[in-house]
């Protein structure tokens, strides 16, 4: 009898723990996503139609994507992430092996075959579908990489030795992505930092890497022309030639007042800024809706960052919450960067605002990596 009451107790316990789903995180995702297609169309359908004879050009390449990319996350998001990190049973190869090797392909790939665009060959044509920069993939990669290096031997962090084994590993892909895309290498070098700090009990070593890699990065600058060209730019917005974008863009921020001139209004989207539903889509948001919009929006994006922030802390394991925590790094430098350029606090480069920005490589690779940061939720145990 006293088994049975014993067993049965511990049943209810079990009973009383259920998968948790991050379904705030999903709203918050979606909502965004939807809120970058009204943006988009806003932004480009003057240019959609003048080019290419239909204003929904943009916007309708975008939502198929953006489409693709939601049923993507939400089956990613049902298949638990741990196995990315597991042998196949035929091959026996890990997943996360096999995407490593994939990207690194595709960089070299790109670098050689790839289609030479405003003078950078980030892009890879697949046929009448669009083009594919790698890079994005990239990101991805080193995510689960790192974490999974990281994850074998966490305690070797505790010195410069072990952060630098990782490093090893890393800077194949990190070098191959910054030869050809130096913004988008700054990105992938500031996810694998964070995931080895975030890992490591000692930190003052990384104050030291921190100062040899921002050296390196203040060498990559000064002496390549195009951002040598970028940095005199940012210095003398007002009377550079190629501070004109930038200009115009604070000429649209600051025209937006408190409250905007209303969604669609915008004046300098007319071909003032130019692809306003790129990179500087933000500017186009502040005009329309003005600070208003502008904050609300900055807000959703601290939300987002603060689901994934506690699906981190509360994963089941070391790796999840390594998993997590690039993503979360990778959502917050770009939207940080993105912002910091348009508003003329850093030099112009090519970030684009996540779910915002037009850009179909972009969309579904951050979609992708929300699938995984909810798979992470799946596999939390919560009470009732």
């Amino acid at each position: 009898m006293v088994i049975y009451m014993a067993r049965t107790a511990g049943e209810t316990k079990r009973e009383k723990l259920h998968s948790y789903y991050d379904y705030s995180l999903l709203f918050l995702i979606l909502f965004l996503v939807c809120f970058g297609l009204v943006m988009i169309y806003s932004t480009s359908s003057y240019n959609a139609q003048r080019i290419h004879g239909d204003a929904t050009y943009y916007l309708s390449r975008q939502a198929l994507l953006g489409g693709a990319g939601i049923l993507i996350m939400l089956f990613v998001s049902k298949i638990d992430y741990r196995l990315y990190v597991k042998k196949l049973p035929i091959i026996k190869i890990k997943p996360v092996t096999i995407l490593y090797f994939m990207c690194i392909f595709l960089q070299v790939f790109v670098i050689i075959f790839g289609e030479d665009i405003k003078g950078a060959k980030r892009w890879i044509e697949i046929g009448g579908l669009g083009r594919f920069q790698p890079s994005e993939l990239s990101k991805i990669a080193v995510i689960l990489v790192t974490a999974y290096i990281v994850n074998l031997a966490p305690r070797k962090l505790d010195k410069i030795w072990g952060f630098l084994r990782v490093a090893l590993f890393i800077s194949p892909l990190l070098g191959l992505v910054i030869a050809e895309n130096f913004s988008t290498g700054l990105i992938i070098g500031l996810i694998f930092v964070a995931i080895s700090f975030v890992a490591s009990k000692k930190k003052a070593y990384f104050i030291i890497s921190g100062i040899v890699m921002g050296a390196l990065a203040s060498l990559m600058i000064i002496f390549v022309d195009f951002r040598a060209g970028r940095l005199d730019a940012w210095i003398n917005v007002e009377t550079h030639e190629k501070g004109y974008q930038i200009l115009q863009g604070l000429y649209a921020i600051a025209s937006g007042g408190i409250f905007g001139k209303g969604l669609g209004e915008s004046m300098q989207k007319l071909g003032f800024i130019p692809e306003s539903h790129n990179d500087m889509i933000f500017s186009v948001i502040c005009e329309e809706l003005g600070l208003f919009g502008a904050v609300s929006l900055i807000l959703l994006f601290i939300l987002l960052i603060w689901r994934i922030f506690v699906i981190a802390i509360n994963a089941p394991d070391l790796f999840g919450g390594l998993v997590a925590t690039g993503v979360l790094v990778h959502i917050a430098s770009q939207v940080l960067i993105n912002i910091a350029v348009v508003t003329s606090s850093i030099p112009s480069t090519g970030i684009p605002l996540p779910f915002i920005s037009y850009g179909g490589s972009s969309l579904m690779v951050i979609l992708f990596e929300m699938g995984i940061v909810l798979s992470i939720s799946n596999q939390i145990k919560a009470q009732r």
